[in-house]
């Protein structure tokens, strides 16, 4: 099913007509509401079944006014296809970014190995 949704925004993201505001939202709806996909299968059923994802888009821009955030265009994405959802956002600030080591950012430990040891 998640493959079968994912098959169908694709599809229909190539076929669609776009107005302005959609053409500017609608590479990151489709990649978002692919995500959510994969996050939960019933969710992808929804999309299967549901409209096309240039009606989706549609909704989206509909009274976005100058502009909406990522996130309320995800939220509203979302509720096309399943009235009632709603989507979580975290966000975290971390002031040591550029001074992490590679495998700090993946949360996997890192294995050292002193080849003495093999001796």
């Amino acid at each position: 099913m998640i493959e079968e949704a994912v098959n169908k925004l694709n599809e229909e993201y190539r076929a669609g007509t776009y107005d302005r505001y959609a053409m500017i939202m609608r590479d990151s709806v489709r990649e978002a509401l692919e995500e959510f996909c994969r996050q939960d299968e019933e969710f992808a059923q929804a999309v299967v079944q549901g409209g096309t994802f240039a009606d989706c888009m549609k909704a989206v821009a509909r009274n976005c006014g100058k502009g909406i955030s990522d996130l309320e265009a995800y939220r509203r994405a979302v509720q096309f296809y399943f009235p009632g959802a709603d989507i979580r956002f975290r966000m975290e600030i971390d002031l040591c970014a550029n001074v992490r080591e590679p495998d700090q950012e993946s949360g996997r430990k890192a294995v050292l190995l002193n080849l003495a040891d093999f001796l």
